[in-house]
């Protein structure tokens, strides 16, 4: 059975979309660019801010589930532009200090409200 998750403390789906899916151990977070949930508005700053926003947003949808980044099992990370690769890892590591999940950073062309990154991740308790 699915129970779908929602906080405050993230942004709100825009679409016909949930912040993330439970089935049993294992939730499903929807994918996060840098919008501030306080505010609704996109944090259009360095990759760095972007990054640090991001994986904000994702830790509040893992808390409001009882997971914590710890949980993180797979991450899918999408740039604009792999130029910020490196930038991107820099961030990234600062909260995944502890064996880090598997992960795949691609490159696309463009991303909703022109973020410079999207992240998706799969969490199992």
């Amino acid at each position: 059975m699915k129970k779908i998750i929602a906080t405050q403390n993230a942004p709100k789906a825009v679409g016909p979309y949930s912040q993330a899916v439970q089935v049993g151990n294992t939730l499903y977070l929807a994918g996060q660019i840098a919008i501030n949930p306080k505010t609704s508005k996109m944090n259009h700053g360095s990759i760095e801010e972007q990054t640090v926003q991001v994986l904000n947003n994702i830790k509040a949808v893992l808390n409001e589930a009882g997971f914590s980044l710890n949980d993180v099992v797979q991450s899918q990370v999408f740039l604009t532009n792999l130029d910020n690769y490196k930038r991107m890892n820099q961030v990234y590591a600062r909260y995944f200090t502890n064996q880090p999940p598997a992960r795949a950073a691609v490159e696309v062309s463009r991303l909703p409200l022109d973020a410079k990154i999207e992240i998706m991740v799969t969490a199992v308790k």
